[in-house]
């Protein structure tokens, strides 16, 4: 009898939910140790940061203080890179990779990367499709409502295709700080190696948003599919 109400689906959420947590303790265990190892240079996060906009003609970008753990961003619409709590004033390894990559953000918008302008237009589309496709999926599966349930998944959808686009844009990122920190001589070829670790474990935590992302999105496919059946 228990093997006649099992939903194997569910074991892709699990799989995804396992992914995502081994992403997390990753980068959470690279970020621990190397921002325990200072570089060689000093700089603090702040000042590598301010120093790599001027250095690539990034002058209207201000760098800022979010005041929160693990909040470092750029906000494009403020042009501000926003450095986090035991970020701001850190020279470690850890600090400097996380501005370096902030500022490959905002090299991203001045060049006109084109996967960041996809990003940024599927942002409004992502959070919809996010806050309506989980209504409509639930109630769609409850009350066997199979138009609803394929509307749900066509919401869904914008939230994945916002996942998939994030994956180059932040890659992209990464891949910028790194030339831009090995050009400027901010790091030695010791310290490059860490950061490059950080940077790795960093875009790792994405690839496997995007892989749960996909895994849920096929298993809400297979049981619409059922349900037709």
């Amino acid at each position: 009898m228990f093997y006649g109400y099992f939903d194997w689906t569910f074991l892709l959420v699990i799989f995804g939910s396992l992914l995502g947590l081994a992403a997390q303790a990753y980068i959470q265990s690279t970020f621990r140790k190397y921002s325990r190892v200072p570089t060689r240079q000093g700089r603090t996060d702040a000042q590598v940061a301010s120093n790599l906009l001027a250095r690539n003609h990034c002058y209207d970008t201000q760098v800022g203080h979010s005041g929160q753990t693990l909040s470092d961003h750029f906000d494009p619409r403020r042009n501000t890179v926003n450095l986090s709590n035991g970020v701001y004033d850190s020279s470690s390894i850890s600090a400097v990779s996380v501005a370096a990559h902030e500022c490959g953000h905002v090299m991203q918008h001045e060049r006109g990367y084109l996967p960041i302008r996809l990003r940024t237009a599927l942002v409004p589309l992502a959070n919809f499709g996010s806050q309506l496709s989980m209504p409509l999926l639930l109630i769609g599966l409850i009350f066997s409502l199979t138009p609803l349930l394929q509307l749900g998944i066509a919401f869904f959808c914008f939230a994945v295709a916002f996942q998939l686009v994030t994956l180059p844009v932040e890659i992209n990122a990464s891949r910028r700080a790194l030339a831009a920190l090995r050009e400027g001589g901010y790091l030695t070829a010791q310290e490059q190696s860490g950061a490059r670790r950080v940077l790795t474990a960093a875009a790792f935590t994405y690839v496997a948003a995007a892989l749960a992302s996909i895994l849920q999105l096929a298993r809400l496919l297979i049981l619409s599919g059922n349900r037709r059946r």
